[in-house]
């Protein structure tokens, strides 16, 4: 069985966020364009705007990960400690964290490390280990 730390957590949250990112999006079934596709000759496509590259779906291990890791926001009680945990995981900046709570920066990273230290302590603990989550 694995003890875990603080930052080990911490890097399972922020492979959780990146890993719902990469989910391809929900689509509505049933629903369908009749319109022919657009083609675009070589200057437009020259001219066009860069997209941004997207890697391809996660693998079934990662969403298995992500699904797991998701589990143990649950595992605090308060929703504020829930909210700063997740919102670290997708690395927003601690000002607006700071402006959405209304409180300090200190306060924040306080609290956001005492969050993530009950996740440990309850993933280490024989109650909460990888074969009860």
């Amino acid at each position: 069985m694995k003890n875990w730390t603080v930052t080990d957590v911490a890097e399972r949250f922020e492979e959780a966020v990146y890993t719902l990112k990469r989910l391809p999006s929900v689509r509505v079934q049933g629903y369908k364009s009749t319109w022919p596709p657009v083609i675009l000759s070589t200057m437009e496509l020259l001219q066009a705007e860069k997209l941004p590259m997207r890697l391809g779906p996660p693998s079934a291990g990662a969403i298995s990960r992500m699904e797991e890791t998701i589990q143990w926001i649950f595992f605090l009680d308060d929703a504020a400690d829930r909210r700063i945990v997740w919102l670290r995981a997708a690395r927003v900046p601690w000002k607006p964290i700071c402006w959405r709570l209304g409180v300090s920066r200190t306060t924040a990273h306080y609290r956001y490390r005492i969050a993530l230290m009950k996740i440990v302590m309850r993933l280490n603990s024989k109650q909460g280990g990888r074969s009860g989550v």
